[in-house]
């Protein structure tokens, strides 16, 4: 059993949270989300704001609070093989509720369909607030260029 190893990135001003489904090899050896230079986060969400891509982790925190994105993932522990999602087994789901209750939050996004189908397994039924599912923006969903995913996370900004 993997545990989660860094906490959420949220403030009080937080307006949306973006879950992800659990840390890759390479983001849980940073200790900070989307550490795999392959996954399209950072660059996606910098297209879709308008903003230069950040490279260290202090400028991805600072882009975080900036644009008032919160982010977390669902799964709090789990097994799994390396940094692959469809090997998650016995996942338990991280409670969300602290981020709910101390920020601002307008809506809730899940990155990909692994994170939506434990949000809508886990936390939705305590939560009861929907989360919008966007393309998941791993090396792995090769279907999705760059394009087609900065038109498609563009809906995050209806809501900052």
């Amino acid at each position: 059993m993997i545990c989660h190893p860094f906490p959420p990135l949220y403030d009080k001003n937080s307006k949306i949270l973006i879950l992800g489904s659990f840390p890759s090899l390479k983001s849980r050896e940073q200790m900070f989300f989307y550490g795999h230079k392959q996954n399209r986060f950072w660059r996606v969400t910098a297209a879709v704001l308008n903003d230069c891509v950040p490279e260290t982790i202090e400028q991805k925190r600072e882009f975080l609070h900036l644009h008032r994105i919160a982010l977390w993932d669902v799964i709090a522990s789990c097994e799994i093989e390396g940094s692959s999602d469809s090997s998650i087994k016995n996942a338990v789901a991280n409670d969300i509720s602290p981020i709910l209750e101390n920020s601002d939050i307008a809506k809730i996004f899940v990155n990909g369909k692994t994170a939506e189908k434990y949000y809508n397994k886990y936390i939705l039924p305590k939560i009861r607030k929907t989360a919008v599912c966007l393309p998941s923006t791993s090396p792995a969903n090769a279907a999705y260029s760059m394009e087609k995913l900065v038109e498609r996370w563009s809906v995050i900004k209806e809501f900052l």
